[in-house]
């Protein structure tokens, strides 16, 4: 007989319709790609996400960010938040390795194109990070800038979750974290339109575990290999994705929403965790040689926000529970352990 708790894992999230991926990648243009590093005391890598075929630079993508708590290591945040948009591929990885990133990305972006630091001016490169100090050996700085492209030259409409990539060796709830993806459907206008989110999850207390709006903590403690009522430690990145025409000033407001769906699966934001959001949009990307001196782009009605909302926090809700579910148990740093919550709730008779 299947366990309840694995039962009601199989229970979706919000009753919005998903996506046909039920990922980020339910957005049109955007792709994700990993390349991980899984040997020994090394379990790390790096997880990228581009949007469209054309140049990022030359065709700017609209987004903002928000802080949550900012116990974090990220770069390129200061000047997506001053001009609302991105000019590189997204990338995620360690806290140790976000500088070995951020060359990569800017040797990307120098490859493919020649007016950056000559004509054009610099360019930003956008890099998150969490601390997979646990089960990575983080001093080794195993990750470096080569890894970023053949990250980017993986990038796929599909691609894997859980522990991969960024993910492969970060925590959640003390158990393994790492990638995960959903995507929720909203029609606006008669017109179908998609808000998909990508987590990199590495936080929270097992005691405070909540799935599905189960309060799961208590019975799964004895799956956990450390003080389960310790702080809170870690961090989670959330990007929300979106082909509705939305501004930065209302990307802003959705990338807020993504702290409801943290709070439901039972983080509390703790003291020494780096929680950050960012939202973008497909629509109206800015282009960089325009020779307009205005430009006008659509939004949405501000009255009509509500139903962005709802899938924002309903996609990501799900994508932190999906990173968790289609995590693999890993072995890693000093026979340190994290267990893939599927095999835990399989193991339960309860």
């Amino acid at each position: 007989m299947q366990s309840p708790l694995l039962s009601h894992a199989k229970h979706p999230v919000g009753t919005l319709p998903h996506g046909p991926l039920d990922t980020i990648c339910d957005v049109p243009g955007v792709r994700v790609g990993h390349h991980t590093l899984s040997q020994g005391m090394i379990q790390t890598g790096v997880t990228a996400l581009t949007i469209g075929d054309e140049n990022p630079f030359h065709f700017k993508t609209r987004a903002a960010v928000h802080v949550f708590n900012g116990f974090g290591k990220s770069a390129g945040l200061v000047q997506v938040e001053e001009l609302g948009q991105l000019e590189t591929p997204v990338v995620l990885t360690n806290t140790l390795s976000v500088g070995a990133a951020s060359e990569g990305v800017v040797r990307y972006m120098l490859e493919r194109t020649p007016e950056i630091g000559r004509e054009a001016g610099t360019v930003n490169p956008l890099v998150f990070e969490c601390n997979d100090g646990y089960l990575n050996n983080i001093r080794a700085l195993a990750v470096r800038p080569e890894h970023v492209e053949l990250a980017l030259g993986a990038a796929s409409k599909n691609f894997e979750q859980g522990s991969v990539g960024a993910g492969r060796g970060m925590s959640a709830f003390g158990l393994k974290g790492g990638i995960g993806s959903a995507s929720r459907q909203i029609t606006v206008g008669g017109r179908l339109y998609v808000v998909g989110a990508l987590v990199l999850t590495n936080m929270g207390r097992m005691p405070d575990f909540i799935m599905n709006g189960l309060d799961l903590g208590f019975q799964l403690e004895h799956a956990v290999d450390d003080d389960v009522h310790g702080a809170e430690k870690g961090s989670i990145i959330m990007i929300v994705g979106t082909n509705l025409p939305l501004s930065e000033r209302q990307l802003k407001r959705v990338a807020k929403r993504t702290g409801v769906a943290l709070a439901r699966t039972g983080s509390y934001m703790g003291h020494g965790s780096g929680d950050i959001a960012m939202a973008f949009t497909t629509a109206d990307p800015i282009p960089n040689k325009s020779r307009k001196q205005f430009q006008s782009i659509q939004q949405l009605d501000e009255g009509r926000m509500d139903r962005v909302f709802r899938a924002t926090v309903d996609a990501t809700e799900a994508a932190i529970l999906n990173s968790m579910l289609a995590a693999e148990t890993v072995i890693g740093r000093e026979n340190h352990v994290r267990r893939g919550l599927w095999e835990v709730l399989e193991d339960l008779s309860i």
